[in-house]
């Protein structure tokens, strides 16, 4: 029961907060805001970044003060706890520092490892998706189940891959194949949105190199609860969490397809 209580409370304190957090990124995105570089990977941060980051950090430490919290620019903050929060306040701030309109807004809900609440904010769609683990997904209040695609002979796909395997040689020979075999590799720098984007059946699926980061888990579940299938590169079904993903995601009519194709760019093209 006290379960349960935490979890709708926490779903209308983390719907609040992306709202909030979208909304002061639509503003500078439309106004301008200072940008500069961060990291070994020429990764940007911006001033809506940080203040997007406040907004949604204010309000789930003032709701829940005895939870633990990791947030993209912020770090660890909070108290150690069975309930871990993950925040990305602007999934995208590449696409958003060069004035393309995909960015978005990530909150996720952790009980001892397992995710159970995710929150995607498609901030310039204005398009809020809520997953709960065993209770569905939804957007805007209406319930979301991933419809498969027509049939075609090619697959619309989308590539996540961390940043410190960009240059790996087999994420190169993965990325390759995946993009010659397909009929369109997409890669957005915006994973949420592809995990939306795959929730609505969109696209046919995902493929995931080694990119764990605070916006992968609302994807995820976003993604299990819309009906998909996530699994590792063997087929085997991925629950709970992993440092080091390696995943494939699909609506179940694309599972053998799919695997297929990373097989042959992992083992048998090398």
């Amino acid at each position: 029961m006290m379960l349960e209580h935490t979890l709708l409370k926490a779903e209308e304190v983390a719907v609040a907060a992306a709202r909030e957090a979208g909304n002061i990124a639509r503003h500078f995105f439309a106004e301008g805001c200072s940008i500069e570089e961060k990291g070994e990977f020429s990764d940007v941060l911006t001033e809506a970044d940080l203040k997007a980051e406040k907004a949604i950090l204010e309000r789930l430490h003032q709701a829940f003060p005895d939870h633990r919290i990791h947030s993209e620019e912020n770090g660890w903050s909070g108290v150690d706890s069975d309930w871990l929060w993950l925040v990305d306040p602007l999934d995208g701030t590449n696409n958003f520092a060069i004035g393309m309109p995909l960015f978005g807004v990530s909150v996720t809900l952790i009980y001892r490892q397992q995710p159970v609440l995710g929150v995607i904010y498609d901030t310039m769609q204005d398009k809020m998706y809520v997953a709960k683990q065993d209770q569905g997904a939804t957007c805007n209040g209406a319930a979301l189940e991933l419809q498969v695609r027509p049939l075609s002979k090619r697959l619309t796909i989308g590539w996540i891959q961390g940043h410190a395997v960009q240059n790996h040689a087999e994420a190169i020979r993965l990325r390759r194949h995946l993009e010659s075999s397909s009929k369109r590799m997409l890669r957005l720098w915006a994973p949420t949105l592809q995990w939306s984007m795959l929730a609505r059946g969109h696209i046919d699926g995902i493929i995931l190199y080694n990119s764990e980061g605070d916006d992968l888990y609302s994807g995820l579940l976003l993604v299990q609860e819309a009906g998909g299938l996530i699994m590792d590169f063997k087929g085997n079904p991925f629950k709970g969490m992993n440092p080091e993903p390696y995943l494939v995601a699909c609506h179940a009519s694309r599972k053998d397809a799919l695997l297929q194709m990373v097989n042959d760019g992992l083992y048998t093209l090398a």
